[in-house]
């Protein structure tokens, strides 16, 4: 199958000492972000958390999401633009965890000022569900947010999934292996970019034996024994084309998943992807909490690499 490209659309003009005339849409950024600056240093920004909405997008009690609406604040007669969304989700060993408590503080505060909708979901959890299943609940999540995207002031065409260990397991498979987009409808055209940040699951067999000991019965309860199944649940070993277009791969210093992390980012590069490997400073398992707990914090190093990664995606 031929590799389908979504290729980010660049900022239309670039101002340069005034010479050249930027864009309606480049203008109204900038006067966006320029009242959003002037606003954060008088203290008077809303915040996102008071305008967070639950969505169900199932029968099960996990499963379920919170949005936030993108803050923006345009010229009155301009048009709306829709915005760019991004979609978390969480880890937890694929058996705990809930967006509830593993979001992290400072994500969707941080995501929503620079213009974009957030969103984070459950998902159902093991044993109760299978990881095949956790999979179809985040196909199913990003449906129900693309079948809304007018109502929600979305930009349906450009949508990011981003996770965190094992949550970055999760979306690394749904941007692999399109048998979960394709059962609701979608497919990778539907998704813009992904961000795994700081998974060791990528490639389940290897980790079942190179993974920390402490880790096994993690794995052993989340992929089973099945040689086959281990496989058709590893990112890495999906990486043949087709994929999603875009990967940002972020891991902290922890041995396992620096391998498992460039192994994927090689996979993926031979299919057909672009993709962005970053090592950010961190050591082990504080590392790899502490990723996930300061994103989205303008003083922590990982911040403002995504930032930059999402702009490019979004043409932002």
């Amino acid at each position: 199958m031929a590799k389908r490209f979504i290729l980010a659309a660049g900022l239309a003009a670039l101002v340069l000492g005034g010479i050249a005339q930027a864009a309606p849409g480049d203008r109204m950024r900038d006067k966006f972000r320029e009242r959003m600056r002037d606003r954060q240093h008088a203290g008077q920004t809303e915040s996102p958390a008071r305008r967070g909405q639950t969505i169900a997008y199932g029968n099960d009690a996990l499963q379920n999401l919170d949005f936030w609406r993108a803050i923006v604040t345009q010229p009155s007669d301009a048009v709306q633009a829709k915005a760019p969304l991004v979609i978390f989700v969480h880890g937890g060993g694929w058996s705990k965890g809930s967006k509830d408590n593993a979001t992290g503080r400072y994500k969707a505060d941080h995501y929503t000022r620079q213009g974009y909708a957030f969103a984070s979901i459950n998902y159902r959890l093991v044993p109760g569900a299978t990881v095949e299943q956790q999979a179809a609940d985040i196909a199913t999540a990003l449906k129900t947010l693309h079948d809304r995207a007018d109502r929600l002031g979305v930009d349906r065409s450009r949508i990011v999934l981003m996770g965190h260990s094992a949550g970055a397991h999760l979306v690394a498979l749904v941007g692999t292996d399109e048998r979960y987009l394709r059962g609701v409808g979608l497919s990778f055209a539907n998704v813009a970019g992904v961000i795994p940040i700081d998974g060791a699951a990528y490639d389940v067999p290897a980790q079942m034996v190179d993974g920390p000991k402490m880790m096994h019965d993690t794995y052993q309860q989340a992929f089973g024994s099945d040689p086959v199944r281990q496989r058709a649940l590893s990112p890495t070993l999906h990486g043949a084309a087709p994929n999603a277009a875009s990967f940002l791969i972020p891991h902290v210093q922890r041995a396992d998943g620096i391998r498992q992390s460039e192994a994927l980012a090689a996979a993926l590069r031979s299919g057909g992807s672009q993709v962005q490997l970053a090592s950010i400073p961190g050591d082990g398992l504080t590392g790899h909490m502490e990723i996930n707990r300061k994103l989205g914090d303008p003083s922590y190093a990982a911040t403002e690499l995504v930032d930059r990664w999402l702009r490019g995606v979004f043409g932002w």
